[in-house]
């Protein structure tokens, strides 16, 4: 059966496939971003972001100003609405370790509604696929070398899919991981139609987090156990697999292999401990390392020991500390420490014309931030087992229909109830934390930027 787009319509509701961006406001692309090889821990994985970091640069210019049937847009998060993706890190392009392979990852959110009663599952997951991932991999083939420096690329789309009862209609997502080994990628486009569906039944494909046979234009999916051997193992492999390995890795859930920062050379600051005088330099501290480093399982332990309590401190945070609900708390591993990850929306905008990145910082930490840390620091369990909060600051430039900017502040635990106890001023508490603008590491003098 050839795969229709299908339209339907009823009395009072929306066609089968439909535009979400069509009900909110739609934001002006911001100017592309990309992630920075200073954010990259894993020295394999900085070095492919250093050499190919202008060209992924311009692609990230060319997919955001790419057409395709509906709505796409890069982001370092999937399954947001519309509205969601208002602001959001658009960073959508990076290096990632997928299954011990270097992969070229694309991540973004697809602004279709697909009606579940007119087209199956596997029919979504083909015209997503068929839509989406096949300009997007054109634009990368045509633009990248074919000796790429990596194993594979991947994309990870997330769509929405609506569902009709008799009582109301209810919408849900779906989030199609692909993953091409590099050669094929590249000669994906000048494949017969047989050829290509080969290729898609031998790679990689995942629909919500679950081995998936792709059928391309055909209503039902091929049964994964009945390709050949080879794919087979591969996916009884994915299946003894831990859940997250069934994803391409996402800036919600980094390690130290996928998406921690860099230790970054000291900038000039202010002296540990000391007054503060303008132009003197001084070295910035990173957080304190523990006497043992932590690993993924440590990660993995924290999270399933603080999870219930991560649950409501999301919840509660999203009405008293602006927290975004799309990235809730989260633990993490930076520079071989725990560190809780945790993202929040400054409601105040700011002038980009008028204010510099070290003001937006300082005016971001003293006013917005600063004031709610100690309320936050109540909320977490007194026993908490990490070593560092991760707290990225999330403002927005202009007016709503214009860019946002991500400010990182890293505080070493110790040092921030230190500060919320009031033992350290400020200043002593940003110079013992790493503060990045962007993925850029700066040093932010709170008085003199005033």
């Amino acid at each position: 059966m050839n795969l229709k787009m299908k339209i339907f319509r009823r009395a009072g509701t929306l066609p089968a496939i439909v535009l979400l961006g069509t009900f909110f406001p739609l934001a002006a692309s911001p100017a592309a971003a990309q992630v920075h090889p200073a954010e990259i821990v894993n020295p394999q994985l900085k070095t492919l972001e250093e050499t190919y970091f202008q060209q992924l640069i311009a692609l990230n210019h060319k997919i955001a100003a790419a057409k395709f049937p509906l709505e796409f847009k890069l982001s370092r998060y999937v399954g947001l609405s519309p509205k969601q993706q208002e602001g959001a890190d658009s960073r959508g392009l990076e290096f990632v370790k997928f299954r011990d392979r270097f992969i070229l990852k694309v991540t973004g959110n697809y602004n279709a509604a697909y009606n579940a009663d007119l087209l199956t599952q596997n029919q979504r997951a083909s015209r997503t696929f068929l839509d989406v991932f096949l300009p997007i991999l054109r634009i990368l083939t045509q633009d990248l070398p074919p000796d790429l420096a990596c194993d594979g690329i991947g994309l990870e789309i997330s769509y929405h899919v609506r569902r009709r009862t008799k009582a109301s209609d209810f919408e849900g997502k779906e989030i199609l991981v692909v993953v091409f080994d590099r050669d094929k990628a590249f000669g994906f486009a000048g494949m017969t139609a047989e050829q290509q569906q080969d290729v898609v039944s031998h790679s990689l494909v995942y629909v919500d987090g679950k081995e998936f046979g792709l059928a391309l234009n055909q209503a039902d999916p091929i049964d994964v156990q009945a390709l050949n051997p080879s794919f087979a193992s591969a996916a009884a492999s994915a299946v003894a697999a831990p859940p997250a390995s069934h994803t391409l890795p996402s800036y919600a859930a980094a390690s130290s292999e996928k998406l921690t920062l860099h230790p970054a050379a000291p900038a000039p600051g202010t002296p540990e401990g000391g007054p503060v005088t303008p132009g003197q330099p001084a070295k910035t501290e990173a957080p304190e390392k523990s006497a043992t480093p932590a690993t993924q399982e440590s990660v993995d332990r924290a999270q399933a020991k603080y999870q219930a309590q991560l649950d409501s401190f999301a919840k509660e945070g999203a009405s008293k500390f602006h927290f975004v609900d799309y990235a809730p708390p989260a633990f993490a591993l930076f520079r071989k420490q725990v560190a809780l990850q945790i993202t929040l929306r400054n409601p105040k905008p700011f002038d980009p014309e008028a204010t510099s990145i070290y003001k937006r910082a300082a005016r971001s930490f003293d006013l917005f931030l600063a004031p709610q840390l100690k309320g936050m620091l109540e909320k977490l369990p007194a026993d908490l087992e990490c070593d560092a909060l991760d707290i990225t600051v999330l403002n927005q430039l202009g007016p709503k229909t214009s860019s946002s900017e991500a400010l990182e502040f890293v505080f070493p635990l110790a040092m921030l109830r230190q500060f919320t106890d009031a033992e350290i001023t400020n200043q002593e508490l940003i110079n013992r934390s790493i503060v990045l603008v962007n993925g850029v590491r700066v040093a932010i003098n709170l008085q003199q930027v005033e």
